[in-house]
């Protein structure tokens, strides 16, 4: 994820307000996922790359929305970006996540990066970086459960869940059923 986010045992979320519930989360998907086989007109040559932790989970649901119209799979993995992240200095170390890649690769695909909040543009920029190494993909698009604004760097999303203005001193935390037991998008803080 872009920006800043908390996790669910970050401490007091009292002054946290819902933006997005998950009736809201499922309509954006569904929305997404349509707006992705119009525009690559079909499922044929798509790949699905979540990037982690939360994005590759929303590649997941996409996909499944997408069989479901199609009845038939589409290839969906995820891109680890971690040591292609210009912040790597800056923040406390991580552990290196998974790149889950179907075996045909990127060559030739409409691989769309998922990821849950677009906010300065820096963690697409590394997804970008990651997968040129990783081979040479016919389009790259971006889908984002919600884009915050605020782009340090020219990205814009392709397909998004949900614009939703912020300040700088705000937080967008996205809660998801796999990591949070709960499907939410959550505004805190800018007092």
């Amino acid at each position: 994820m872009d920006g800043a986010r908390k996790t669910a045992h970050d401490g007091d979320h009292a002054d946290e307000r819902a933006v997005l519930e998950a009736p809201d989360i499922n309509r954006a998907l569904t929305r997404i996922a349509h707006e992705i086989l119009e525009r690559a007109k079909g499922p044929d040559n798509l790949l699905l790359l979540g990037i982690p932790t939360r994005g590759t989970f929303l590649a997941r649901r996409l996909a499944d929305r997408i069989e479901q119209v199609e009845g038939r799979p589409v290839a969906c993995g995820s891109l680890d970006v971690t040591m292609y992240r210009d912040d790597l200095r800056l923040k406390p170390a991580r552990a290196i996540g998974r790149t889950d890649l179907p075996p045909d690769g990127v060559d030739g695909r409409i691989v769309i990066l998922v990821d849950d909040v677009l906010y300065s543009g820096r963690t697409v920029r590394a997804a970008l970086d990651a997968l040129n190494d990783l081979g040479r993909p016919t389009a790259v698009r971006l889908a984002v459960l919600v884009d915050r604004g605020h782009r340090e760097l020219p990205i814009r999303a392709d397909h998004v869940g949900k614009n939703l203005p912020t300040s700088r001193a705000e937080t967008v935390r996205v809660c998801l059923w796999e990591t949070d037991q709960r499907d939410a998008v959550l505004l805190r803080g800018g007092h």
